[in-house]
């Protein structure tokens, strides 16, 4: 099998993130209204100027950009012991069909996990799709009954 690669996104790659992003819409609720052209473009500029709340990690196998995952940087109120605070929440973990089920969906989760560690986070959250909840369980991630959630 071939290595693959798990590193923070340049920015010659968003267009094909964005391409990745609109496959797995495609993929999951079926083909968007508008183009894939606009969404491209859109998408680009939006992960430009969200690049330091919205970390991008790519997955490569043969230099073929195959998977992405992002980490959502939330800062939190400052306590009077610790004033720099921030929390994660990891979005958009994809992996193309084609690759799936050879663990390479870990290998993202493990660096989003790295990343978040590397930054001082104090926890890391997932909304996950019922097929990923057991990779997440793999890497570390439980179901928490103090963390809730509510649709506004």
């Amino acid at each position: 099998m071939p290595k693959a690669e798990v590193r923070a996104a340049r920015l010659a790659e968003l267009e094909a993130v964005a391409a990745l992003r609109w496959r797995w819409v495609a993929e999951q609720d079926g083909l968007p209204d508008g183009g894939l052209a606009e969404f491209v473009r859109e998408f680009t500029a939006w992960a430009r100027e969200n690049a330091a709340t919205h970390r991008c990690l790519v997955l490569l196998r043969d230099e073929q950009l195959i998977g992405m995952a992002f980490l959502a940087i939330t800062a939190r109120v400052p306590t009077p012991r610790v004033f720099s605070r921030a929390s994660g929440d990891v979005q958009c973990v994809y992996v193309v069909p084609e690759a799936r089920d050879s663990g390479l969906g870990g290998l993202l989760i493990d660096a989003v996990l790295h990343l978040a560690a590397e930054l001082g986070l104090e926890r890391v959250t997932v909304h996950s799709s019922t097929r990923a909840v057991r990779a997440y369980e793999r890497h570390g991630f439980a179901g928490s009954p103090a963390l809730l959630q509510a649709k506004p």
